[in-house]
């Protein structure tokens, strides 16, 4: 129940998630630039969207990824399979819950965009981010990151969709392969 427990909020806290790795400070204008971008960009409005559609879809991915490892078990039989998804579906809504409350933090996203600042900085000059600052104060550039979220969602559940089927198959063949002396 533990390792179910473990398995499913490790899988809530990295769905969909991006990693970011810690970058160095960057120097003062470049700090503004990306500061200026992240507004002109609505970054901390567009997070707290993203979040909303990743509540929406977390509980559903999460299924079906328990559902995967539980039904690709071949050491399971089919009535320990039924109580292993009895026991994830009681569960599920109480991981969920947390999910949501990790995402509902306004510290999240403050932290966040601390860390985006010297991301952005590293990968772009302060010139580049001038113009990319000029960009999303157009109206196309608003329309794109409006739109962000719900294109972050739709492509979450096509991989989901796409991906579920195929790791599924990979866990029976290696816990197959895993048998086998």
């Amino acid at each position: 129940m533990k390792k179910l427990f473990a398995a499913l909020t490790a899988a809530a806290a990295f769905a969909g998630l991006p990693s970011l790795a810690a970058a160095a400070p960057a120097d003062p204008q470049a700090t503004e630039a990306v500061k200026a971008m992240l507004d002109a960009m609505q970054v901390r409005q567009m997070m707290a969207s993203s979040f909303v559609e990743m509540e929406k879809t977390m509980p559903a991915v999460m299924r079906a990824q328990v559902v995967g490892v539980i039904e690709a078990d071949p050491t399971l039989s089919p009535a320990k399979k039924q109580e292993a998804l009895a026991r994830a579906e009681k569960m599920l809504p109480g991981v969920a819950q947390a999910v949501s409350r990790v995402f509902r933090d306004p510290a999240l996203v403050d932290e966040m965009l601390a860390e985006m600042v010297p991301l952005y900085a590293k990968h772009f000059t302060t010139a580049e981010i001038r113009e990319l600052t000029a960009f999303y104060g157009t109206p196309l550039g608003r329309k794109m990151m409006a739109t962000m979220p719900k294109l972050s969602a739709e492509s979450m559940a096509l991989s989901q969709k796409l991906v579920t089927p195929r790791l599924g198959k990979l866990m029976q063949d290696v816990m197959k392969d895993a048998q086998q002396p």
